[in-house]
Order: C-alpha cells, then sequence, then structure tokens
C-alpha cells in the first residue's frame, strides 16, 4: 500500500537485492542543521564511510512525491543549495508528498521512511527532546513519540545540549524507550561528552548491541532503541563554555520570539556564530563517529 511512495536509489536498490546491511541517515541536518558546502561535504564523507565499513548507506528525502531511499550526488546538492526544504516530520509527511515539494527527513520524519523501507538502523548527530521550559511551552520534540512507536535503532551523540537532558530521558523512559550508552556510562550531549546522566545501560560491542536490539523486537515490543555514543574526546568542547553559550543563544531566540520548528536552526547557527565555528567541527566530527558506530551494529544486526 506504501511501497509506490518509495524510490529507491541504485545503490539502495542493489543492497537491498544482495541482502547487504542499509543504514539510514536523514537530510534535515543537510537542509537545515549545516552551512553550505560543510553540509553537502560532510553528507559525501558519512556516506563513504559507511560504504567503506561494509554497509550501504541510505540518506533519505522527499522530492518529487516520492520518498527517495537514497540520494544521488545532485539530490544531495539540491538539499544543501536550495534554502527551501520543508523540515519533514510525521505531521508533515502527508503534506509534502501530496504537494510534490522538497521534503528534508527530522529525526521522527527518516524513521518513519526508514521503516516503510525495511531498513532497521538510522544514523542522526543528535535527537530532538523536551525543550528547556517545556512546562509552560510544552515544547516537546516529535522525535520522541516517534522513537516510542517506530522500531528503528537511532545512533546519536545523545540529545542536543540546547535541550532539558533530564526531562528528556525521563519522557524517554516513562515511554518505554531504551537508552543504551556506549564507550562510557553516561548519556552524551552533542556538543559534549558528558551530559551528566546516566544511560539505561552501557553496551560497548556491537555484537552485544545487536542482540539487545533484535531481542526487543523479537518479543513484540515496539519502538526505538536509543544509542548514544560520544563525541570523539579531541572534538568535544567544554561542557561549561557550550552551557554558557547556549543559554546566551536561548535567551536571544526568546528576546527575538523565535518559537516552534525554527528553534533548532536559530540555536545551532547561534552557537556557531558564539564559538567562532568550533561547534560546526564538533558537530561534523560526531556525526561521522556516530555513522561508524551506525554501520557496525547494521553489520552485527545483520547476523542475528
Amino acid at each position: 500500500m506504501t511501497a509506490h511512495f518509495l524510490a529507491f536509489s541504485p545503490q539502495v536498490a542493489a543492497a537491498r537485492e544482495a541482502g547487504r546491511p542499509i543504514v539510514a541517515l536523514e537530510s534535515t541536518i543537510i537542509a537545515h542543521g549545516m552551512p553550505y558546502p560543510q553540509n553537502v561535504e560532510t553528507a559525501r564523507e558519512v556516506e563513504a564511510l559507511i560504504r567503506e565499513l561494509g554497509a550501504e548507506p541510505a540518506t533519505i528525502a522527499v522530492i518529487g512525491g516520492r520518498i527517495r531511499i537514497g540520494l544521488s550526488d545532485a539530490e544531495l546538492e539540491l538539499l544543501g543549495r536550495s534554502g527551501e526544504a520543508t523540515k519533514v516530520s510525521r505531521r508533515d509527511l502527508p503534506a509534502v508528498l501530496a504537494s510534490g515539494g522538497l521534503g528534508a527527513t527530522t529525526v521522527a520524519g527518516t524513521m518513519i521512511c526508514a521503516e516503510l523501507a525495511g531498513i532497521e538502523v538510522f544514523v542522526t548527530g543528535g535527537i530532538g527532546g523536551v525543550h528547556r521550559g517545556a512546562e509552560t511551552s510544552f515544547d516537546i520534540s516529535a522525535d520522541l513519540q516517534e522513537l516510542a512507536k517506530t522500531s528503528v535503532a537511532v545512533v546519536c551523540a545523545g540529545a542536543k545540549s540546547i535541550l532539558d537532558i533530564g526531562l528528556t530521558l525521563e519522557y524517554l523512559e516513562t515511554h518505554g524507550v531504551p537508552v543504551i550508552s556506549c564507550e562510557q556510562d553516561s548519556f552524551a550531549a552533542f556538543y559534549t561528552r558528558d551530559s551528566g546522566f546516566k544511560a539505561d545501560y552501557r553496551i560497548d560491542d556491537p555484537a552485544a548491541l545487536a542482540r539487545f536490539i533484535r531481542t526487543k523486537w523479537q518479543l513484540g515490543l515496539a519502538g526505538g532503541v536509543v544509542v548514544s555514543t560520544p563525541v570523539p574526546q579531541q572534538d568535544a568542547m567544554p561542557r561549561d563554555e557550550i552551557d554558557a553559550i547556549t543559554q546566551q543563544a536561548l535567551a536571544e531566540a526568546t528576546q527575538q520570539g523565535i518559537t516552534g520548528k525554527a528553534v533548532t536552526p536559530f540555536l545551532l547557527a547561534r552557537i556557531k556564530a558564539l564559538t567562532g565555528g568550533r561547534s560546526l567541527a564538533t558537530n561534523i566530527a560526531l556525526v561521522k563517529h556516530n555513522a561508524s558506530v551506525g554501520a557496525r551494529i547494521a553489520l552485527a544486526l545483520g547476523k542475528c
């Protein structure tokens, strides 16, 4: 029933036919998360890294009334340059598909499309979550609800440090979403390695991680698994520094009346400016590291 909405790239179609592991990648990070040309360069480098490890990358976007599972170089350029791609979450997917518009999938949107395409592992930068001040604004990312219902493993550098990470983890616990950390006990916080909170479990070995994920789904427990892995030490930013800069950027967003889907792109851009570009380098490093972890999990899932 949904198959006619999906368009697989030749490379992804070949991987499916051969039974090779596939790793989903989002496109909002290209259209809204990084400036051009670093956005497209990073997307290509991440795809190459996944291929080197033996899996096939599938960057996902909505183009011309179809969900594209795997993008060409020209389509990556289109997303990176256009500045007009709609951020596509669960709410937006029907509208962008029906209109034939250009859409960049968020974490939630990519999870939906990955599950439709039969892809079990998805790599992103950081998940969305409960925004600071949500007790009055009720600003909670759709990513969290998607993790509660859509059976895809999401490999990330934890939650973005602009969020209320404690409440984000409480929300995930309430909805039965396991949070696994690898390489350390603590849940990561995007630009920084340690959020100050522990994950539910620590599992470093990709094969053991794959067994955990497979067991969850074999039990009929629908929903995602969050796999948190920290940005490499040499690329991490000091927690005190990023916290102070985040507070400044949040205050500016409030003063300018920025709300909803515009908040995260605004904050990431301001943090980049306030750090003199260092946060962008950290963002690129963590995405690449997440991709290497995700590819290894996908390979291990294929064997269990």
